[in-house]
Parts: C-alpha cells; structure tokens; sequence
C-alpha cells in the first residue's frame, strides 16, 4: 500500500482550499451486514448510526455509515492509516452470528472531496442537494453521480465518496473537470 504520507500535493495551498480531490482508495475500508452486525461491531467499540443512511465519527477519527437496516460500511482513519478496519477485515470469522463480512477495497474507490466549493462541483454531477443545509455533517446519500452509483458521506472536511472501483479513473478525470471552474485539482490530506 502506498503511504499518503509521502505523497506531495498537486495543487497549491490557496487552490486546495476552495475545492480539492484527495485520493483514499489506498485506505482501509469494509463491510458487515446481517441481523448480528450491529451488536458485532458495538462488541468490538465501534459506535454505530440510530437510523440508515446515517455516519459517526469514531474516536480514532475512523466513520462507520449505516447503508441500510442491517449493513455497515467502515472508513479507516488517516490516524494510523486504517489499521483498526483492516484489522476487522482479518480478524472476522464466520460463525453462528448473522454477521456478514462485505470486503470493499477491490470493489470500492474512495475519493474525499473538500473545500469552500464542494457543493458546487457535486452539484454539477449529482441530482443530490449536497450542500450542508441540506446534507449535514454525518449524512450519508446512496446515489448517481456523474453517471455511476456513489455512496456520499459529510465527514464535515468535506465528502467522502465511494463507488466501483473500475470506474476510478473515469470519475476522477469527471471530478476534476467539474473542479476546473473552481481552480481545483488533486491533493494528498498529509500536508
């Protein structure tokens, strides 16, 4: 895996703030659904969402979104680099428990979209009203952006946004050009 960590920014400081794309796709992320999963990961000190489409920090600076009445999704922290959720990906076994593991690193890309502008770029690709009135920190959509299926997430510094890992490349350059207005461009979170 790649350490964001040693990657340099792309764009310069100034530009970063009205709109920026950080590339998290290197970062841990997984899956659980099943009746059992919820008392799983509260076994385990995850703190989960009250209703679907909803996402908590955790303490570690990790989010876990509720997709549905019984699906989680785990987003690592940049903290230790996504150890913990990794660790739940190799750490799970099936049992008797309705609990069931959903890896999403091969079939999930996970962009992080920031900056004053980041409503005005997802509104020219997303049907969604992404602005914080409307999609408050902690909001999670399950969408079309840009013609492929994302799963959005307010984390507050901005949108994490997740979808087929295939498709990376056509929806980075589709980002990038939706950014280009907004002078934005693509930066690592490190610096």
């Amino acid at each position: 895996m790649t350490s964001l960590k040693t990657q340099a920014f792309l764009t310069p400081a100034p530009q970063a703030e009205r709109c920026a794309l950080a590339d998290l796709t290197d970062l841990p992320r997984v899956g659980f659904r099943g009746g059992d999963s919820a008392a799983y990961l509260q076994a385990r000190g995850y703190r989960l969402p009250s209703q679907p489409n909803q996402a908590l920090r955790q303490d570690d600076g990790g989010w876990v979104a509720r997709l549905s009445a019984t699906e989680y999704l785990l987003l690592g922290s940049l903290s230790d680099q996504g150890a913990r959720v990794a660790a739940e990906e190799a750490d799970w076994t099936q049992d008797a428990q309705r609990n069931y593991l959903l890896p999403r690193e091969d079939s999930h890309a996970w962009l992080q979209l920031s900056g004053e502008q980041y409503s005005a770029v997802m509104a020219k690709l997303c049907g969604v009203d992404l602005r914080a009135e409307a999609f408050p920190v902690g909001a999670v959509a399950q969408t079309s952006a840009a013609r492929i299926n994302v799963i959005v997430v307010n984390v507050g510094s901005g949108l994490q946004i997740l979808f087929d890992r295939p498709s990376l490349a056509y929806f980075r350059e589709a980002m990038l050009d939706a950014m280009a207005e907004f002078e934005g461009g693509m930066v690592s979170l490190d610096n």
